[in-house]
């Protein structure tokens, strides 16, 4: 008998997904159970469910140190989006932090001066951008509650310095000591989000650091032979050269898979200072959506302005997909 799931339980299971903690997941996962259709096609799935609620709250339950730490350690999201910055020690990700947010870290030559995460939030043309520095990762003094936070994160930074001797066996050990906490940090083309098996497959950029150093081009040319040419895209970024930094803001923000939308009313000038984010491929009925739902029962049609006169109050459908800093006028 097939299960005909309804429009309301895919939404909840959608929200399970997309949960970033125990409690979301716990309560997207009872709301599943309460609305899926009771009969014996859904024998197994509401088995399953029941199985997973009472995983959760037997892992919330439990009391050892460990477990307590690892599990109030949690970086609530700000803005459009969350981007932690992981790598070896000394790799520059608390000057980059520093650099990048209104974030104050300490900033130290010696190794492990961060020892707990520290948030900022990084603004890139009127939306800002959670990105979040972890302490370094390493054999010598691993950190086991790292990979349980950066899973819930939109995408990562992975901060390594071509100054150092070590940088190879440095990336095996990043990316080894995240894929053992289920954390896989996902190359160009590689599936990214929360998977069944709960591993969390992340959106990654490589983003390399001390580019002076005099042997950085023969280190370079090293990585690219260990890990392919073609496994991340990759951005060298200078601290001494502050434009080196506006790309990677665009880059940031472009992870998220969000686009900004100006409004306007008839007759008047747009706002352009407060753009609403919407998910990338998202329609004028979507948008209409998230200003109100009785804007979107009532929509007619809308009419669409461009960047650089790529439209001039064109007529567009509500299924018009929006892109990037589009103005739009709604008609009822």
């Amino acid at each position: 008998m097939p299960a005909n799931l309804t429009p309301s339980y895919k939404d909840a299971e959608r929200r399970y997904r997309e949960a970033r903690s125990p409690d979301e997941k716990l309560t997207a996962l009872q709301e599943m159970l309460r609305i899926i259709p009771k009969h014996k096609g859904t024998d197994h799935l509401q088995a399953d469910l029941r199985k997973r609620i009472s995983q959760i709250k037997k892992d919330s339950g439990k009391k050892s140190a460990t477990q307590k730490s690892s599990q109030s350690l949690y970086v609530k999201p700000e803005g459009i989006g969350q981007i932690f910055l992981v790598g070896p020690p000394n790799g520059g990700k608390s000057t980059l932090l520093d650099l990048l947010t209104n974030a104050n870290p300490e900033v130290a030559e010696f190794p492990f001066s961060t020892q707990m995460f520290l948030p900022g939030m990084m603004l890139h043309k009127n939306v800002w951008i959670q990105v979040v520095d972890m302490p370094p990762i390493s054999k010598e003094a691993p950190l086991t509650w790292i990979p349980s936070v950066v899973r819930y994160g939109d995408a990562a930074f992975l901060v390594l310095s071509l100054a150092s001797d070590e940088l190879l066996e440095q990336v095996e050990e990043v990316a080894d000591f995240l894929r053992e906490g289920k954390v896989k940090l996902a190359r160009l083309e590689e599936e990214t989000g929360m998977f069944d098996d709960g591993v969390a497959s992340l959106r990654t950029i490589l983003v390399l650091t001390h580019c002076q150093d005099p042997d950085a081009a023969a280190r370079l040319e090293l990585l690219h032979e260990l890990i392919g040419t073609d496994a991340y895209e990759t951005i060298q970024v200078d601290a001494r050269s502050p434009e080196t930094l506006e790309p990677l803001r665009k880059i940031g923000f472009d992870l998220m898979e969000k686009v900004r939308i100006y409004t306007k009313l008839q007759g008047k000038a747009p706002d352009m200072k407060q753009p609403f984010v919407v998910d990338r491929g998202a329609t004028v009925e979507d948008l209409a959506g998230r200003i109100h739902k009785d804007i979107k029962n009532r929509l007619a049609y809308a009419k669409i302005w461009g960047q650089e006169g790529k439209y001039d109050g064109q007529r567009v459908a509500q299924d018009y997909v929006l892109q990037d800093e589009d103005i739009v006028q709604l008609y009822f």
